[in-house]
């Protein structure tokens, strides 16, 4: 079966685990803050703390802007729910939007209709590494999340995403542009933000003893600065970062590469809308092909893929479907990619026999659709 999602690692990875494992350093060390320093520096950000996960990052940020409880923020229905969950489990409330049926993106058009007294901030997400367009967006005046799970590599007017708002989300899990296996972190315009993120992911302790034992007797006595998870990375994950991102521009070049064929090759397709291209300004991260299936047919185009050996999926369905949220929005370009939205596999771990059945297949499906 050809997986929808999926990364590509090797040697280079295992090289960098061994060094940290021959070290005998497992938890969060040299690697770690290597990995932050690097990263932070190819995406021209203030600076990066890392977390164990893309989804406990989401919770950090939410924290970070300090909101009171009950406060609402506004987010995309078309979102993993993590980016939800994140905002009720600070205390705050999730208050779902629309998104552009072409882009599949948040705008300042979908967002001004549920802004109130209440709002607080508001949350966008890059979807499949397309840069949602920040500025319409920054003028309503409200701190902003950006979620740039998808959007490692992704651009708008020369400047990372994540790197836009006030605070910048990444995700680093087994599936993303770059993977470690499990991680992610914040980045914030306020560089102090970012090292309170540092101080919060340890518990809400202001130093480890190992970091205060230079300067201080009884260093094994340490000062909680407030109430957290423990969110900690470790340099076994940063090891696969520090090799991923060695790697990147190979990965993503490799991405594109596999996006430019399917954009030809899909184009003559009556019943297939295919993803937008970036725009001059905009430089894309290709992180998956979400393509719209016309007629009513997608349930139908989903099965035909799986029987022959191809997997897809939808992501995300939206969350204001979902019981638990108790929303009541109807929010019609959403639904609509519900019924019509799938993923098709791009990822670097698919070989040329693997993107040559995709492309025969999807094509082939025009005799029966």
């Amino acid at each position: 079966m050809i997986s929808v999602f999926g990364s590509k690692v090797g040697q280079e990875e295992l090289e960098e685990i061994r060094t940290s494992i021959e070290a005998q350093w497992m938890g969060i060390g040299p690697k770690t803050r290597a990995f932050e320093e690097q990263f932070a520096r190819r995406l021209g950000l203030p600076g990066f703390a890392l977390l164990d996960s893309g989804s406990n990052s989401l919770y950090m940020a939410v924290k970070l802007l300090n909101l009171a409880p009950g406060t609402e923020v506004i987010l995309p229905s078309l979102t993993w729910i993590s980016c939800a969950h994140a905002i009720v489990l600070a205390g705050c409330v999730p208050v779902f939007c629309d998104v552009d049926l072409h882009t599949q993106n948040v705008t300042a058009e979908t967002i001004a209709p549920h802004l109130s007294r209440k709002t607080g901030a508001i949350m966008v997400v890059h979807y499949a590494g397309k840069p949602v367009r920040m500025q319409p967006i920054l003028e309503f005046g409200l701190p902003v999340i950006e979620d740039a799970a998808h959007a490692v590599d992704s651009k708008l007017c020369g400047k990372s995403c994540g790197a836009i708002g006030t605070i910048g989300v990444f995700s680093f899990d087994a599936v993303k542009n770059l993977a470690m296996g499990e991680g992610g972190g914040v980045t914030a315009q306020d560089p102090a933000l970012v090292e309170r993120a540092r101080t919060l992911r340890y518990c809400g302790i202001g130093k480890s003893g190992f970091e205060a034992s230079a300067n201080k007797d009884r260093w094994w006595e340490y000062n909680i600065v407030d109430f957290f998870p423990k969110f900690l990375p470790n340099d076994i994950n940063a090891s696969i970062g520090l090799a991923q991102l060695r790697k990147l521009d190979q990965l993503q070049a490799y991405r594109k590469q596999i996006w430019e064929l399917y954009q030809r090759e899909f184009a003559d397709l009556s019943w297939l809308v295919r993803p937008r291209d970036p725009e001059p300004d905009e430089q894309h991260s290709y992180f998956t092909y979400f393509v719209r299936v016309l007629n009513g047919r997608r349930d139908h185009f989903a099965r035909y893929l799986y029987e022959r050996g191809i997997y897809t999926t939808f992501r995300y369905h939206p969350l204001h479907l979902n019981r638990i949220y108790q929303s009541s929005a109807q929010l019609p370009n959403c639904e609509q990619l519900n019924e019509e939205g799938l993923n098709l596999p791009l990822h670097p771990n698919l070989s040329s026999a693997d993107i040559d059945k995709i492309i025969t297949t999807v094509r082939d499906y025009s005799k029966v659709a």
